[in-house]
């Protein structure tokens, strides 16, 4: 039986596992399992790498960048975001990292785009949060051509803090949340905007994918905003990691 899982913490939002029992069952593959390593510590990576027949694992928040030490190597799609959401153990022993984030998350927004008739030119973006989802997404939107700031909570000189935003948010027609801010179990959250500026113009972002529809994403439907959430991202992520393990 060839192992597969998800490493980070907390996983009870996580719908990887139900997606690849879904997966295996409607393809009819019967010699694979998904499961789920909650690790608080990156430390305790060595104890899940023991895990018998273990072929590869997905990777997602808070250790996207504390697995580097734990690789012997990385592909080019991680070289290149920074990050890595996914582990390919190797025949012999040795483990590289990916980034399959970057594809899942440019596919879902230019099909989201084509869908909406966006018309990018003049489109400025803001990116919330500073993590792993962050690296891939601002990738993406500098491959096409989508000028960006960061935001943050803590003020630095190339970063925008969310006390600034009242004052330029109008400029910043996409909005795309990276942080797990709203993340279920906390529905009644969400990221500190001035939503009383959102207009129809707008389009905001959410890579969260549970619940389906966040709070943020709500603030801006009720204000005329075009909203996606992070499923669709989901799906195509892990796809790629699918083909990454079996490629």
């Amino acid at each position: 039986m060839k192992q597969f899982g998800l490493i980070g913490y907390p996983l009870t939002h996580s719908f990887s596992k139900k997606y690849f029992a879904d997966k295996f069952e409607r393809e009819g593959i019967t010699d694979c399992r998904y499961d789920l390593f909650e690790l608080p510590d990156i430390t305790r990576l060595p104890d899940v790498l023991q895990t018998p027949n273990l072929r590869g694992l997905n990777v997602t928040i808070p250790h996207k960048q504390a697995v580097f030490p734990y690789l012997d190597r990385l592909d080019s799609s991680a070289q290149k975001v920074g990050a890595v959401n996914v582990i390919r153990l190797e025949d012999d022993g040795t483990r590289t990292g990916f980034n399959s984030d970057y594809y899942g998350f440019r596919q879902s927004l230019e099909e989201w785009f084509r869908n909406l008739d966006v018309n990018t030119e003049g489109l400025q973006a803001l990116v919330l949060g500073t993590g792993g989802a962050a690296k891939a997404v601002t990738v993406v939107l500098t491959d096409l051509g989508i000028p960006y700031r960061l935001v943050s909570r803590t003020p630095s000189a190339d970063r925008l803090t969310y006390e600034e935003l009242p004052r330029v948010i109008a400029d910043y027609r996409l909005i795309i949340n990276t942080s797990p801010v709203g993340t279920y179990p906390h529905t009644d959250e969400c990221p500190n905007l001035p939503y009383d500026q959102l207009t129809a113009q707008h389009l905001l972002y959410d890579l969260i994918y549970n619940p389906a529809e966040t709070l943020f994403m709500r603030q801006g439907r009720e204000r005329g905003a075009a909203t996606h959430n992070g499923h669709r991202m989901l799906v195509l992520q892990a796809e790629k990691s699918w083909e990454i393990w079996n490629g």
